[in-house]
């Protein structure tokens, strides 16, 4: 299958996947239905903000004009994908690369996010029969040339014990932050919840942390995130809500909350379900907070002025590659 045949699948794809196609519609409220934490919007939104893009003509054709890609499939290089499933089809990025590279490739999908994946597989099987052979699903990934697994840092050990021997990328635990200057508007405080709380806070692009000046002023913000209350009628997530809270209210910890989410000062980047860390800066520490956390290897995006928009950390583009590593270079040199 030469190159133009696969872009011009992927770009059907697209298509589809903002279709009103019945099957499509089942799929996606079965993805809902099978994992809690899939809310049937955030699948939507999940698969809405790949078909646009990922999966436009134009934005496909830019991306892999920076690439030298074989014309022709890679017959003799396979790769073994291992997928993650904190979010609706976070792994289909590595599907992507791999497919425009032209390479057979081996999927291990997550128990959490298998349904998603495997039907626009079969789609792209029913578009173009030869799509059989570049693209295959299995439990155990074996013999493969390459392997991209994404996990978390327990799991990551193990990938590297099985895995790095051969080519490969392994991602572990990453997340990440906002840098607020507290004159911000009323508008951007609303994106900055939606990078905050959109997928139940549960990507790794999601903002775990803020850093605030001194004397910040945290109501606007508080009042911002109310717009997630509905999150308190969703009984995993008002189970960790109810959790953390009790944390911070039987360790005397200071707090401070809008009754669906948890604000606490604490230096970690990372923050569990239903809370959100804080940290001060004053305008001496403020470039060499910021240099900490461009260098920090668990820090995926910055969102602020001068960094990522308010709103748009949830929205990658093509070449917004996890941890910093180029998968489709990676790909394309093997």
């Amino acid at each position: 299958m030469d190159l133009e045949t696969r872009l011009n699948l992927l770009e059907k794809l697209g298509g589809y996947m903002q279709s009103t196609d019945e099957n499509w519609q089942e799929i996606k409220e079965k993805a809902a239905y099978e994992n809690p934490w899939f809310s049937l919007e955030f699948v939507e939104k999940a698969t809405n903000n790949i078909a646009s893009g990922f999966l436009l003509g134009h934005k496909l054709r830019d991306w892999v004009s920076q690439y030298t890609i074989s014309n022709e499939t890679e017959k003799n290089i396979s790769v073994g994908i291992v997928m993650a499933g904190n979010i609706p089809l976070v792994g289909f990025h590595d599907f992507l690369c791999c497919f425009v590279a032209g390479h057979q490739q081996v999927i291990k999908t997550s128990s959490r996010d298998s349904v998603l994946i495997k039907h626009l597989v079969e789609y792209l099987i029913s578009s173009n029969t030869q799509v059989s052979e570049m693209v295959s699903f299995a439990d155990n990934l074996k013999g493969c040339t390459a392997y991209i697994a994404t996990g978390s840092n327990n799991s990551s050990r193990y990938f590297e014990q099985y895995f790095g021997k051969y080519p490969h990328i392994i991602r572990k635990n990453r997340t990440s932050v906002a840098i607020l200057t507290g004159k911000e508007t009323t508008t951007e405080l609303a994106n900055l919840a939606d990078d905050i709380q959109l997928y139940f806070g549960l990507g790794c692009r999601n903002v775990t942390k803020i850093l605030v000046p001194n004397n910040y002023d945290f109501l606007p913000l508080l009042t911002a995130l109310k717009a997630y209350d509905a999150y308190f009628e969703h009984h995993k997530y008002k189970h960790n809500y109810d959790y953390q809270l009790a944390l911070h209210m039987m360790g005397q910890k200071k707090y401070m909350t809008n009754g669906s989410i948890v604000l606490s000062e604490n230096v970690s980047c990372f923050s569990p379900i239903s809370q959100l860390n804080y940290e001060y800066y004053d305008e001496e520490n403020k470039v060499s907070i910021i240099n900490q956390l461009k260098a920090d290897e668990s820090v995926q995006a910055i969102v602020g002025t001068g960094f990522i928009n308010f709103g748009e950390a949830q929205k990658p583009t093509l070449t917004d590659y996890p941890d910093g590593v180029d998968t489709l270079y990676f790909l394309t040199s093997l």
